[in-house]
């Protein structure tokens, strides 16, 4: 995990092993976000309802993320002050910081930052690319040189080598872990700080340049009440 240049919040590189999980194949659309929840953030209404869902914060992606558990008839991930029904959760933020994700739990949940980086890179398929799925950016994502300044139509793009869709490009997307430094150590399933300020962003967006769009890339100075209309995310279920 990591990349060995000089650009210092992706260092050191360092060794990680992981528990088998499911990924989305592409971001949560606009359609699918529509279904579950009551709101409607979208800033980029005319691209269609295959473009991914974005302008969402951090805590609107977990409150879907147990939503659709419940409709589904899984076992939520997400407690707060151990209720795991969103409707019931308290709206003020320092509360909502509280939250605890049951990883053992089968329902939706946001990809750890390891998780989330080993699956852009192409797991154990990988074949070194610096984006997720090429080794040119255009090819694999949406990004300021050919996004038009909007979003696309998830899966319009080179998939990687586990076949899933615009984790470079698009909309950056959130992921579960609070930003710290990394370690050097060899780590298992690491979920990141335990508190901190900042949530992290992955992958680059329609909005970005070539080098956010890097599969290691770490977007590390958004809180997760962030909103802006080039976030979005992907959800994971554990194994």
């Amino acid at each position: 995990m990591g990349d060995s240049s000089s650009v210092p919040f992706v260092l050191p590189r360092h060794s990680v092993t992981l528990d088998s999980f499911y990924i989305g194949k592409t971001e949560v659309t606009q359609g699918e976000w529509k279904s579950v929840m009551s709101t409607n953030p979208i800033y980029f209404r005319s691209v269609g309802e295959d473009a991914p869902v974005e302008n969402v914060t951090w805590y609107d992606c977990i409150s879907f993320c147990n939503k659709l558990s419940i409709r589904e008839g899984k076992t939520p991930c997400y407690s707060v002050s151990g209720k795991t029904d969103p409707a019931t959760w308290p709206k003020d933020t320092a509360t909502l910081n509280s939250v605890v994700c049951n990883f053992t739990a089968k329902g939706y949940r946001l990809p750890t930052e390891a998780e989330w980086e080993f699956a852009a890179k192409g797991g154990t398929l990988s074949k070194g690319f610096k984006f997720s799925g090429d080794s040119l950016v255009a090819n694999s994502a949406w990004y300021f040189s050919n996004s038009g300044a909007k979003t696309h139509a998830a899966g319009t793009k080179t998939a990687n080598e586990l076949g899933l869709y615009d984790m470079s490009g698009n909309v950056w997307e959130w992921c579960w872990d609070w930003y710290g430094a990394y370690s050097s150590a060899a780590q298992s399933n690491p979920r990141g700080p335990a508190l901190a300020s900042k949530r992290i962003l992955r992958g680059g967006s329609w909005d970005s340049d070539e080098n956010n769009c890097r599969a290691y890339h770490r977007a590390n100075n958004y809180t997760p009440d962030y909103r802006y209309y080039d976030n979005g995310f992907r959800v994971v279920c554990s194994k």
